[in-house]
Formats: structure tokens, sequence, C-alpha cells
């Protein structure tokens, strides 16, 4: 099987693809196709449908459907299964055509309007991709439907409204806004988008913003293709069958809700009910080719393939001067550190992910900028130098979606890191282009996912799952004293460990003051920093202090009472699992631990009037203990939270007991101590 067939191209490739070239790239390799061979495949795939006639065929379906619409959409007042929704798609539906050459997929979607905050609904974005080779749209035809006075009104798009932008180097996209666009309004468009190659046949997503009535797609594979499906779903599908004519499949679901984004959802693109056709196999002369591989096998192709392993093997410019003193230090985590360091600090990621390159380290290096991939290759290039048993690692990042573990396609990923074994269990991975990373802690857009290990040298080409047993750390301490006048005076100091000082550190770095003081105080307009002072913030081994004077007016404090909850300076503020149902798994990315704890002096003439119980919640597994401890002595109030998350994971088939137990968590958190006047 030739690689070219699943890589990423080259930069400036694949612009024009001559057709006998396209037939070799899906076929293995030696493998000789003659003019005779060719015309054999195309005399049976045209003696049963072709492209062309399906698109057409169903070109002039949509057509006839955007004639159909009538007043039973138009009267259409809200969605029945979800009522809040400011518009609906009542229609998306889809033919994906195979043809020998190309990939081909004619769209047609009829939305819903129902009131003024669904009307963004009628600005329209198609993107296309140039990186799987030159797409195209073309064929667009889209007008609004309107109501008035119990006569159906129609509005057509005019063509010289539709514009074509450049979003970046790969992706473009077509913009249109809708015309005469009412609450009530329904939008009806449709298009065909054509790839000159079968590489990375797109998914179709069921599920989108906003709730869906009926969605379809039917493909019409070329007959020497043998496909599977990947099923991203949840849902039951309303149609998964043979088409009615004989040659293609379709799947279809009905009453879809829009997607959430969910807190602890790893990506939405997991998330999203959708399915993905794979070509797992080419029927020719009687043979049979079997494209669908292992990750191992595919790990070897990569790892093998030139313009991939040259972009390593390149001499860098003063490489003998960094690597001698990379040798002088004494460990090998003192050489990680180093180098790693180093490599950060002396060269700016250019926010591309891309894991391949065009122009090879030695190039990036002397530009001083390059993609997260380009980066990492240099570290890595380092690290082999000064003796670190280093390996190029391929992943994909939470936004892309986790990597599946029986499903080896190369499309999944789209970062490439570093991976340095420590013993049989033990591993580092380095990721330099991210300035807030360090060299002792896993990325945590990598955490619950795989990564391929191309460990050439050994040949050996294996998934490794990600993950981080030790728990995240962030310990508060208070000490305030409370006044008569109901207001609070004192300190806090804030350790966050691992994660937790990676992510205040970037707000720190990328918020004002302002708005900084209100990620700590998480917006509690009564909390007012007084002062803050940071340590360690550029020692990577050690937690990230901070320091700060607070004070702290208490809301409901009258003649008689004062009202103070201690939890305070966290991020356990709030409940994040509010809503009763869910549909995506929760990923915390990491096991957690926080230690809060505070020492309150009541002001003179005031007793305590209620105080919280010590208490101990436990999840029914133990993946979560929640301990509660208060002490009373004369004027000093002492309260101290131990919470311990055991698990970083839980299916969504485990939200009933998630829901039910943080929000008896939350209602201890919260829970004042209530002073009263004597």
């Amino acid at each position: 099987m030739l690689l070219s067939f699943f890589v990423l191209p080259i930069k400036g490739q694949q612009k024009n693809i001559d057709k006998l070239d396209t037939l070799r790239k899906i076929t293995t390799p030696g493998l000789k196709l003659d003019t005779t061979l060719i015309i054999k495949i195309k005399n049976k795939w045209l003696g049963k449908i072709d492209a062309a006639t399906a698109r057409q065929n169903r070109k002039d379906s949509i057509l006839k459907i955007i004639r159909q619409i009538d007043s039973v959409d138009l009267r259409i007042t809200k969605c029945d299964f979800e009522k809040d929704a400011n518009a609906m798609i009542l229609l998306d539906e889809a033919t994906m055509s195979f043809g020998l050459l190309n990939l081909e997929l004619d769209r047609h979607k009829r939305i819903k309007i129902f009131n003024d905050n669904g009307k963004d609904e009628a600005n329209i974005i198609i993107p296309y991709n140039n990186q799987f080779g030159e797409e195209r749209i073309y064929g667009i035809e889209a007008e609004t439907v309107n109501l008035i006075n119990g006569k159906i009104e129609v509005t057509k798009l005019d063509p010289k409204l539709i514009y074509y932008t450049q979003d970046d180097k790969n992706r473009s996209v077509i913009k249109f806004t809708m015309p005469n666009i009412k609450s009530g309004s329904v939008i009806d468009y449709s298009y065909t988008w054509v790839r000159p190659s079968l590489r990375n046949i797109p998914e179709w997503f069921f599920q989108h913003n906003l709730p869906t009535l009926y969605s379809e797609i039917i493909a019409y594979p070329n007959p020497i293709f043998k496909f599977s499906v990947l099923k991203r779903t949840s849902l039951p599908f309303d149609k998964d069958t043979i088409h009615i004519s004989g040659i293609g499949h379709v799947w279809a679901m009905k009453n879809v809700p829009s997607a959430k984004d969910e807190p602890y959802m790893r990506s939405l693109h997991d998330a999203l009910q959708s399915i993905k056709i794979l070509i797992s196999q080419i029927n020719y002369n009687s043979k049979k080719d079997t494209l669908l591989r292992t990750w191992a096998s595919l790990g070897k192709e990569i790892a093998e393939y030139k313009k991939f392993n040259k972009l390593f093997d390149q001499r860098l410019p003063d490489e003998d001067i960094i690597i001698k003193q990379a040798n002088a230090l004494k460990t090998n985590e003192e050489k990680i550190a180093y180098l790693f360091n180093y490599v950060k600090g002396n060269l700016r990621w250019n926010e591309d992910e891309d894991w391949i390159s065009e122009d090879g380290i030695k190039a990036i290096w002397k530009r001083k900028s390059g993609s997260s991939g380009e980066i990492n290759m240099i570290l890595h290039h380092l690290l082999k130098l000064s003796g670190i048993n280093a390996h190029p690692m391929l992943v994909s990042t939470r936004e892309n979606g986790q990597i599946l573990l029986n499903y080896a396609d190369i499309y999944q990923i789209n970062k490439l890191v570093v991976y340095v074994p420590i013993d049989s269990i033990k591993f580092q991975i380095l990721d330099a282009s991210n300035k807030f990373n360090v060299y002792n802690e896993i990325p945590y857009d990598l955490l619950n996912s795989y990564g391929l290990v191309l460990d050439k040298d050994n040949q050996k080409y294996e998934l490794r799952f990600i993950k981080k047993d030790e728990p995240s750390k962030q310990s508060v301490f208070i000490n305030a004293e409370i006044k008569p006048d109901g207001t609070m005076t004192g300190t806090a100091s804030i350790a966050s460990f691992s994660y937790n000082k990676f992510n205040d550190l970037v707000m720190y770095k990328n918020l004002d003051e302002k708005k900084y003081f209100e990620y700590l105080t998480n917006n509690d307009n009564n909390l007012k920093i007084k002062s803050l002072k940071l340590e360690n913030a550029e020692v990577d081994s050690l937690p990230l202090i901070q320091n700060i004077e607070f004070n702290l007016e208490l809301p409901g404090t009258d003649d008689k009472y004062i009202y103070f909850n201690p939890n305070l300076f966290t991020d356990l503020y709030s409940n994040p699992f509010i809503i009763k149902s869910r549909v995506s798994d929760i990923d915390f990315g990491c096991n957690k631990s926080y230690k809060i704890s505070g020492r309150y002096t009541i002001p003179k003439g005031y007793k305590v009037e209620s105080l919280p119980k010590s208490i101990n919640l436990t999840m029914e597994d133990k993946s979560i203990i929640f301990k509660r401890l208060v002490v009373i002595e004369d004027s000093l109030i002492q309260v101290s939270y131990n919470i311990s998350f055991k698990r970083s994971f839980f299916a969504q088939a485990e939200y009933q007991g998630i829901y039910n137990y943080f929000k008896k968590m939350d209602e201890t958190l919260n829970e004042p101590i209530v002073l009263k006047k004597q």
C-alpha cells in the first residue's frame, strides 16, 4: 500500500492530480495498471451507475423538494423535542458518490427560523479544504421562503452575494447571507462538493448546533470498492439499510437534539452523532487488496517514509556547542530539562499543528519559527545526539478528538511530540512548542487518549495510552478576621501544582490584572483583592505560590447575624453538573486533589449560632472522596476540606451518580457559618 494515499500531502503537492497516478495511489506497489484494466474497471462501474448520474438524479430530487416547500414547514412555531430552540434544521440530506478518480457530495439543507434570536442562522458558511486535494464547491442554489398573508413568498439568493474567502493555508470558506429573513422564515439551499481524491472521506454529522428533525446520507460506492463504516452514535438510526435502488446504502436519524458544549467534555467532535465511511478493500481482476491496517503497520510506513524521516536527519548550525553543554550535565533529567528549555526559548510556534514539514529542521532552525511538529522534531534531534532514548510520537489533541484504538487511520493524528521512556511503565512526553509547557509534565491536551510511538531503531510501533496517575494538587490556606460590621479581612496562600499551575500561569500572563483578579475570585463582587505576589512562576519543579491580601463584604449580614462561606479562592465555587441529563462522557483529564484550610477569628460580642458539621461524603465506588472537618476553640473557627478525585474519566452512563454526588458536595461546600450577636 503506497503511503502517499494516507499521508497528508506536502505543501504544494496534489494541485493537479494525474488520473492514472491517482489510480496507482489506491493500489499496491508494483501493480501494473494498463489501459485495458482501467477500461474494464470503468465499464464495470458504468454498467451499474456512475457518479455523474447519481449526482444529477439527486440534484433533480433536491430541486423538486425545494419546489415542494409548503405551508406545513412555514407554520411550524417550535421544535417539539427541544422547545427552547431559536431555529431548527428541518432537513439535512446528502448523497455521496464514489468514482474512480473523485468523491462527490450533493447536499440539501433546510432550516426553520422561529424567532429573532434565530436569524443568525441566515449567515451560511460552507468550508472546504485543500489538504487532501483541490476541493471545489459549485451549483449553489438558495432561497428564503416566507408565509405572507397566507401566501408563500420565495426570495432567491443573488449569486453575486456569494463570497469566497481564505481562512488559512489549507482551508477556504464560502459565505453568503440569505435574503428577506423574518421570524418564521424557511431557509433552503443546496450545493455540490467535489474532491479529486478518495483520501480521508469526510464524516457525516447527524448532529449540529441546532436540533435536527431529519438527517440522511446515502452512499453510492463504486462496485470495485468494499467499505466499512465507523459509527460514533448513541442515538438509534431511523434507517440503516441498502438503498431502494439496490446499489447504495442509506443512514438516517430523526429528532436529533442540538450539540451541547458540556462541562468536562473532552471534545465536541467525540460526542457528535456521526458516521465515517472507510475504504476497506479494492477488488480488481479477481484480486482483493485490503486497505485497513493496524496501528503498528501504519506506524512502520510513516517511520520509513523518506519525506518524513529525512526531516530528522539534518545537521543544525551550532548543534555541537549545544550538545556539549547538555552533556556537561550529570543526569539525563538535567539534559532533558536543559534541551527542552533551550528549544522552547529559542523557537517560536507559528500556531500551526502540522506534524510533517516540507522544509526540514535545518530551515526551521534558521528562521527560528515553525509548526509544533517541526519544533518538536528539533527537540527530538538534539535529545538523540545527547544520548537520550527519545522517539517521535504522533498524537491527537483534545480538540481534535480521541484516537480510536481499533481504527488505524492517519487522519486521526494532528500533532507530533517527543516520547522518552523512563522504564517499562513510566515515560515523559515533551512538547516544546507551547511556552507554558514544562519538561516533567505530560501536556494536558493529550491526556486520556493514545499516542503512536515511532521507534524505528527497534522496529516497534505501538500505541501508548497517555494518562497521569498522580493527582494535580491545589491547596488554599486562609487566615482571616471577621469584623462586627460584616466584613472580613485576611490573607490567602494558594499553592498550585501540575496542571493547576499551568492553568493559573496561562491566565495570569494572558489577562490584565482586573480580569485575573476576577478569575481568582470567581467573579464574586464582594471579594476584593488588595495585593498579589507570585513565587516560583519560572521554576518548573516547584508549585506556583500566590500570596493574596483581601477584603470580603459578607452578604446577608444585619444587626444581629453575620453569615460567611469558607469556600474561597477555589475552582469548586459552583457546581458544573447542574443539568439532569448529559450526552457526552466526563473527562477531568487527570486525578485531582484539593486541600482548603481556613482560620477565622470571631468578632467580640458574637457567638456561633450555626456551624456546619464534620462530614465524610464518598462516591459508591470511592472514586471521589470529600471530607469536611470543623473545629471551634474560643474565638477561633477552623475549617478544612479535603477532596480527592481518584478517577479522571466517567462514561456517560455513569452521569446520574456524578450528578447526585456533585449536588450534595456543592451544598456541603457552600453551607454557611452563622454568627449571632450576643
